[in-house]
């Protein structure tokens, strides 16, 4: 059963000599830009339920995880599961960050396409404030040397 909350978690890589990319999806219905995202099933907790999603949509596994501060609501319409739950309006969304160390993702059938992207780029592709706003905390922590492994 569907979990009355939303994850979305920023796959980032640093290369050699210290810059940033961040990956954006391009998802097939609606279309548009954004990070990995999906809600959480049955009892997971939020970590758990990130981990998997990224399995399920890029493959990442056996990665650091890291827990962002950032946190926001999402409208019920835009989930079919909770879209007619009485007293329920909207679902709160967690945010993570996972460093890879390669390129190497394998796209579930959610996504036509990635794009690694410095944060200038990656912030025009994405749609949705929330996911900018993610990103811009997860930036400022890199430069800060301030993420904590979940």
């Amino acid at each position: 059963m569907r979990a009355e909350f939303q994850v979305q978690i920023i796959p980032f890589i640093k290369s050699q000599r210290n810059l940033l990319e961040f990956c954006v999806f391009k998802r097939n219905k609606p279309v548009m830009w954004q990070f990995i995202s999906g809600g959480g099933e049955d009892s997971e907790l939020p970590i758990e339920a990130a981990i998997r999603e990224s399995f399920e949509e890029a493959q990442i596994k056996n990665r650091p995880f890291y827990k962002l501060d950032t946190t926001s609501s999402i409208p019920t319409y835009w989930f079919k599961a909770h879209a007619n739950k009485p007293n329920l309006y909207v679902v709160p969304e967690y945010c993570f960050a996972v460093e890879l160390d390669s390129k190497d993702i394998v796209l579930s059938d959610e996504h036509s396409e990635f794009e690694f992207c410095d944060y200038k780029k990656a912030s025009e592709l994405l749609r949705f404030d929330n996911n900018k706003t993610a990103l811009w905390e997860l930036r400022k922590r890199l430069e800060r040397n301030d993420l904590k492994e979940v």
